[in-house]
């Protein structure tokens, strides 16, 4: 599975997520400064899944039509720790019963919602 991080997206999270094997690229590292467009075409582009605590990517791909990522996985919560984000999704994500894929999933500590991309 290959993920993108926003740049409201912790590093220290994407450090521990690449430690457990997942392929993560990070806005803040090779892009700091892009516009929320430039992250969702590059996750399109690179076939990625968009990593985020920002809800404008639902706004882009859902009202103004713009081509959807692979998935997108919007954490709504204020973290408690750097590595919150990192130890919650590398749960969430060995989950079986969850498809990321062809998904907008919304992510709240008490509940998780999924929606399919258009």
């Amino acid at each position: 599975m290959q993920l993108i991080a926003d740049e409201n997206f912790p590093l220290i999270s994407v450090r521990l997520l690449r430690q457990s094997g997942y392929d993560v690229t990070s806005v803040t590292e090779d892009s700091p400064g892009i516009e929320d467009t430039e992250v969702l075409a590059r996750a399109v582009n690179e076939q990625r899944i968009i990593l985020t605590f920002d809800r404008d990517y639902g706004e882009l791909i859902y009202r103004f039509r713009l081509p959807a990522p692979k998935g997108v996985i919007y954490l709504r919560f204020r973290p408690h720790s750097p590595e919150e984000p990192a130890s919650l999704l590398l749960n969430l994500l060995q989950t079986e019963e969850l498809q990321f894929e062809g998904r907008f999933t919304i992510v709240e500590r008490d509940k998780i919602r999924q929606r399919p991309l258009p």
